[in-house]
């Protein structure tokens, strides 16, 4: 099995090159650009899952990390659903809560020590790959399982083998963190399940991200699956406690 490959676009040269050889010390591989354009480009002339995930920094010289995120999520598959980690030297927490919210999948600011960037890498690398990466969709190959059957809550479908959501039929798109938080709601339907409960079912309790992270999540899961995301059927708040994943839906 090859090792993953990680793009990095940051135009700190020296913090890409600490960056690449501490990862290539603990078996992956790193592929560097300066600008967001450059970065932009590589992805858009890469093979189908040729990379892993994407380590992000917020500001850069030509356009910011943000809109980078922006176009990434509104590119084709499998490379609309690549894992993305953000870096930035800003402690402003809004900046965190924007990045999210146009698709990153975890936040780092500067500085960072290098372990705690491979642990989060790691984190993002562990969740399952699109069905179609690396190959096209068909019978489980021999001495796996086969892919669990879609989970239907009424006019939504979860398709984990895909790694697909619809509803009535339409895709709607999430990020791969998404994807992973909407499947612990849908497994967990009726429980009542407070953030971190939900934080250690996405990440096994070893990271836990930011004060309310999970928040913005969930508002960017309701606003692809909810017909109304201000008042919402499906994943309902419950005051002082979390969060319910409505066992019966469109009933």
């Amino acid at each position: 099995m090859s090792q993953p490959l990680v793009l990095v676009i940051d135009d700190d040269q020296r913090l890409a090159a600490m960056v690449e050889t501490y990862l290539a010390q603990n078996g992956l591989r790193v592929e560097h650009a300066e600008t967001a354009q450059a970065g932009l480009d590589r992805l858009a002339q890469a093979d189908a899952g040729s990379f892993s995930a994407l380590i992000l920094d917020l500001m850069l010289p030509d356009v910011d990390g943000l809109e980078v995120c922006r176009r990434l999520r509104n590119m084709p598959q499998p490379m609309r659903s690549l894992p993305v980690l953000m870096l930035t030297a800003k402690g402003d927490p809004l900046d965190r809560v924007i990045g999210l919210e146009l698709g990153a999948d975890d936040y780092l600011p500067k500085p960072f020590e290098p372990r705690e960037l491979l642990a989060r890498l790691r984190a993002l690398l562990r969740r399952p790959a699109l069905a179609d990466v690396g190959g096209a969709a068909g019978p489980a190959a021999a001495g796996q399982p086969a892919a669990e059957p879609p989970l239907r809550f009424g006019r939504l479908e979860i398709d984990p083998g895909a790694r697909i959501v619809r509803v009535d039929g339409a895709e709607r798109p999430l990020t791969a963190y998404q994807f992973d938080l909407l499947m612990a709601f849908a497994q967990r339907a009726g429980r009542v399940l407070s953030r971190e409960q939900l934080i250690d079912a996405l990440k096994g309790g070893a990271l836990e991200p930011f004060d309310r992270s999970i928040d913005v999540h969930v508002g960017r899961v309701r606003a692809a699956i909810e017909d109304d995301p201000k008042a919402p059927r499906r994943i309902i708040t419950v005051r002082g406690a979390g969060y319910v994943f409505a066992k019966v839906q469109d009933a």
